[in-house]
């Protein structure tokens, strides 16, 4: 019973069991993040026309997000990725629809007797769009120095064509009112889109909108590639990973216990598996920086494999001793710090292999290899967590449960 109480005591133990809660508290309150492997959605990869700089390259992001909001995409992450390259990732939406929208420029311009009168930048608000039969209506606001110029290219030209072109391609082409060809400022201005069908009037209406709304991207940019999974293959993936992590606990525990022959072993090595799963589950819970994905759930089964190696090297230098008296302890100890040299070496060269990886999901985006970022940041946290909380407590748990004193 005091073996149990002073383990208990122990700051490395309460450490871990504080971790465990707090972990267990942020997953249940926050859940873990999911990427698209698991959740299902589409990965859009978008192509800048240059590299640009960190200024440009966050109004780009910019635009972009609000624009998708706009469109009423909801469950989007727009990332940047290097300085040429910005990521979307969405759930539950066409990745074709989203695509043509996020593709464009957004470049606005009227033109009058082929002249531009007015730009993106002249519109200050976008009023809601309104679709009568088969033909859109998008109202918009402009500047007071907007209103002046579209005033005076209007003025006296009741019945011309106002050409609107989105991208430099016609979208619109109403006739100027006779009360807008008077010479007076009128802010109030709309796009009149005529379609074959009222729900392709609707289609239109919600990206050119959406487009107005957001404003006009700083370059141009081209879609590289699509990546989709649906959300019954995420549903999959995910069935497949729980069922993967079990059998692996389960081989664990065969293994361990045809080595060692020793129930008492089987027990810790597991709980300690779990625990470091848990916590690194709960690490990505709270910082929500790294989401789950299948390269995620690969580092993780790769930190708790070597987490299994360095408790096998820690049990085999304990069993070694056999029965201990107080002046043998001191060599028990030393063989403990012994096996921890080892460990910490294992982990070093382990965490420098991993961060090429990381640095290459960094700078250079979350695609083709830069995926396996993931990988690397959930190993190397996996193998600290391993080092500093679960194995000095697995090793307290030999010292006080596993070796006898003569």
């Amino acid at each position: 019973m005091s073996n149990i109480t002073d383990f208990l005591k122990d700051y490395r133990v309460i450490i871990l069991i504080i971790l465990l809660i707090g972990s267990l508290a942020s997953i249940s309150i926050y859940g873990v993040p999911q990427g698209l492997d698991l959740k299902g959605g589409s990965l859009v990869q978008i192509h800048l026309e240059h590299p640009v700089d960190t200024n440009t390259m966050s109004t780009v992001t910019t635009v972009l997000d609000k624009r998708l909001n706009v469109f009423g995409v909801s469950d989007i992450k727009v990332r940047a990725s290097g300085d040429q390259d910005v990521i979307v990732e969405i759930a539950n939406v066409q990745p074709d629809q989203v695509a043509k929208l996020i593709g464009k420029p957004g470049k606005f311009e009227a033109k009058i007797d082929n002249q531009t009168v007015i730009t993106g930048s002249d519109i200050t608000s976008v009023k809601t769009y309104e679709i009568i039969g088969n033909t859109a209506y998008v109202p918009f606001t402009l500047s007071t120095d907007g209103a002046k110029k579209f005033a005076a290219a209007a003025n006296g030209k009741a019945g011309q064509p106002v050409d609107f072109y989105l991208d430099d391609q016609l979208i619109s082409s109403p006739e100027i009112n006779p009360d807008v060809a008077n010479g007076v400022a009128q802010p109030d201005v709309q796009v009149q889109i005529p379609a074959n069908s009222k729900s392709d009037a609707e289609n239109q209406a919600k990206e050119i909108y959406a487009v107005l709304q957001s404003g006009s991207l700083p370059v141009s940019v081209n879609i590289a590639g699509i990546q989709g999974i649906s959300a019954d293959l995420g549903d999959q993936f995910r069935t497949g990973a729980l069922m993967a992590g079990v059998l692996a606990l389960i081989v664990v525990a065969v293994i361990v216990f045809i080595r060692y022959r020793r129930p008492i072993l089987v027990l810790p090595i597991v709980f300690t598996s779990v625990a470091e799963l848990i916590i690194i589950l709960g690490v990505m819970s709270i910082s929500h920086s790294v989401e789950l994905d299948l390269a995620a759930i690969a580092g993780i089964i790769a930190a708790i494999g070597t987490g299994v190696d360095d408790q096998i090297i820690i049990t085999d230098e304990v069993l070694k001793r056999g029965k201990v008296s107080k002046r043998r302890r001191t060599g028990l100890n030393l063989k403990i710090k012994g096996a921890f040299f080892i460990i910490y070496a294992s982990a070093a060269t382990l965490i420098a292999a991993m961060i090429p990886l990381f640095y290459v999901g960094i700078t250079r985006g979350l695609t083709g290899i830069g995926l396996l970022s993931n990988f690397a940041i959930t190993t190397i946290l996996g193998v600290l967590i391993g080092i500093f909380v679960t194995r000095p407590v697995y090793a307290k748990f030999m010292e006080k449960f596993v070796v006898k004193d003569e």
